[in-house]
């Protein structure tokens, strides 16, 4: 996900049914004008969906409609739970990330 852009509107779709891809859940958001991205995370040993999921909006007037519009709304086969993403509170900025996977190398060659 750091490949997404930095200034994105970032919505975190919770309690999605494992017949969720990334292209169900990017028809469901792609209705908003600044619609980027949707990604479904999956366990990377079993490629079974987790139950969450990601969208990016880049405009944040479609996120605040996004989020009054599709909280609640059945994707699938479940309601989605939506709230604001704190994925990149909880990495921090994706350039300092890179600044300190640059610095951790130049470490452990030491």
């Amino acid at each position: 996900m750091l490949e997404w852009d930095d200034d994105d509107y970032r919505i975190f779709c919770g309690d999605l049914g494992n017949e969720v891809n990334d292209d169900l859940l990017a028809k469901y958001f792609s209705k908003y004008p600044s619609f980027l991205k949707a990604h479904v995370v999956r366990d990377k040993a079993s490629g079974k969906s987790k139950g969450f999921g990601f969208v990016s909006l880049k405009d944040p007037e479609d996120f605040a409609r996004a989020m009054r519009e599709m909280n609640g709304k059945y994707i699938g086969n479940r309601p989605a739970k939506l709230r604001k993403s704190t994925w990149k509170d909880r990495l921090g900025d994706a350039k300092n990330l890179k600044k300190l996977a640059s610095y951790s190398n130049v470490l452990s060659k030491k």
